[in-house]
C-alpha cells in the first residue's frame, strides 16, 4: 500500500517555513498585556523536522533563512537536535525570518501574529533544491504555506518532480496559513496541484474545504472527500478534527480515534506534533491506527507545554504517557 525505501540514509525532509516564535511567559493574558517573551524556533515544517528528530529518525531540511544572528540561530538548533542543514539556503538580498507573538489569553483562546513582509522562507529557489537531497530520502513534507508565493512554489513542485522521479514518498501538510495567499481560487489550485502528486495528505477539514474550493463538490463528508483523493493516487488521508479526535483514510479502510485528555496550556502547537508522531509511526510500519494513536499523544502533550520544538517528545516519553492516560481513563476510543 504504502512502501518507504528502507535502503534510503535519510527517513525525512520536512521543506518549507522556518521562523522564530516567542510565546509569552505572562501566560492568560491579552498579548498588549504581556511583557516577557522565550524565543524558540518555530515554523511548522521546522517543528515537524525537530519532533521527527526527538524520535530518533534521520532528518533533512530544505528552507531558508536570513542572513544574521536569528538564521544563525535556526541553523545552529537544527544541528543541536541532529537535523542536516544541507539544504538550508541563506538569503542574499536582506530577507529576514518570520517572528511569530503568540498570545495565550486562556487554555482554549490563543492567537498568532505574524511577521511575515519581505520573508525569508519564501525566497526559497528551484536551485536551492538538490536532487541528490531527495532521491536519499524516503520521504519529504511539503507545507502548505510554502505554495503560497513564489518563487517557494516553484521551489516546492521541484522537489515534488525529483520525489516522484526517485520512488521518495510525498506527504502533504496542508498547513493553513491566511497571511500571503491572494485569493481562496488561488489556494484550490495549488493545494489540488500538490494534493494529485502526493502520497499521504494530513490537513483539518476546513483545510480540505479550500483544497476543493473551485470544484464546490457536494459531498464533504470525511468519507467523500477521502475518497476524491484517495482516486486521485494518495494512499493515507487524514482529516483532522481537533478536540473531536482524527480519521484515517486508505482505499480498503478507515480508522478513527479520539483525542487523550489533557490539561491544556495553550491552543496551538499540537497540529506539529501530531504529524511528526504519526508519521514516525508510519516510517516504523506501524499500523495506522497505532500510528493515529500516538499522533494523538503526542499532539495532548504539546498543547500542555508552552513551547513546540522545544518541547517535542521523544519516543519513551510518548509511549509513557499513553500508559498513563490508559490506566487512568481507559482505552482509547477508536475503532478501525
Amino acid at each position: 500500500m504504502l512502501k518507504f525505501n528502507l535502503d534510503r540514509p535519510m527517513d525525512i525532509i520536512p521543506i518549507g517555513r522556518v521562523a522564530i516564535d516567542f510565546n509569552p511567559t505572562d501566560i492568560h493574558k491579552p498579548l498588549d498585556e504581556s511583557k516577557n517573551f522565550n524565543k524558540y524556533v518555530g515554523g511548522s515544517p521546522a517543528n515537524i523536522a525537530v519532533g521527527l528528530s526527538r524520535l530518533g529518525k534521520k532528518v533533512g531540511f530544505i528552507g531558508k533563512v536570513s542572513d544574521d544572528s536569528f538564521g544563525k540561530y535556526v541553523v545552529d538548533y537544527f544541528k543541536e537536535n541532529n537535523i542536516d542543514t544541507n539544504g538550508v539556503a541563506t538569503c542574499t538580498n536582506g530577507e529576514s525570518l518570520g517572528l511569530t507573538f503568540t498570545e495565550i489569553k486562556s487554555p482554549t483562546e490563543s492567537s498568532i501574529l505574524m511577521y511575515r513582509n519581505g520573508i525569508a522562507d519564501l525566497m526559497l529557489e528551484p536551485s536551492d533544491v538538490s536532487e541528490e537531497y531527495i532521491k536519499n530520502s524516503k520521504a519529504i513534507v511539503i507545507s502548505g504555506t510554502a505554495l503560497s508565493a513564489s518563487p517557494s512554489r516553484e521551489a516546492c513542485f521541484t522537489a515534488i518532480e525529483y520525489a516522484k522521479k526517485h520512488g521518495t514518498v510525498i506527504i502533504f501538510d496542508i498547513d493553513y496559513r491566511g497571511y500571503t495567499w491572494k485569493s481562496k481560487e488561488e489556494i484550490a489550485i495549488y493545494y489540488s496541484l500538490v494534493g494529485r502528486f502526493s502520497d499521504i495528505i494530513i490537513g483539518s477539514l476546513e483545510e480540505f474545504e479550500l483544497m476543493e474550493g473551485i470544484a464546490n463538490f457536494e459531498d464533504r463528508t470525511d468519507e467523500g472527500i477521502s475518497k476524491r483523493w484517495l482516486d486521485n493516487g494518495n494512499k493515507i488521508v487524514i482529516i483532522k478534527h481537533g478536540k473531536d479526535g482524527s480519521s484515517a483514510y486508505t482505499n480498503n479502510s478507515s480508522y478513527s480515534i479520539k483525542p487523550f485528555p489533557v490539561k491544556l496550556l495553550k491552543s496551538f502547537g499540537g497540529g506539529d506534533a501530531y504529524a511528526s508522531a504519526l508519521i514516525y509511526g508510519l516510517l516504523e510500519g506501524w499500523d495506522i491506527l497505532d500510528s493515529l494513536e500516538f499522533g494523538s499523544a503526542s499532539a495532548a502533550m504539546l498543547v500542555a507545554s508552552h513551547s513546540c520544538s522545544e518541547d517535542m517528545p521523544t519516543v519513551d516519553e510518548i509511549k509513557e504517557f499513553i500508559s498513563q492516560k490508559k490506566e487512568e481513563f481507559g482505552e482509547m476510543v477508536a475503532k478501525g
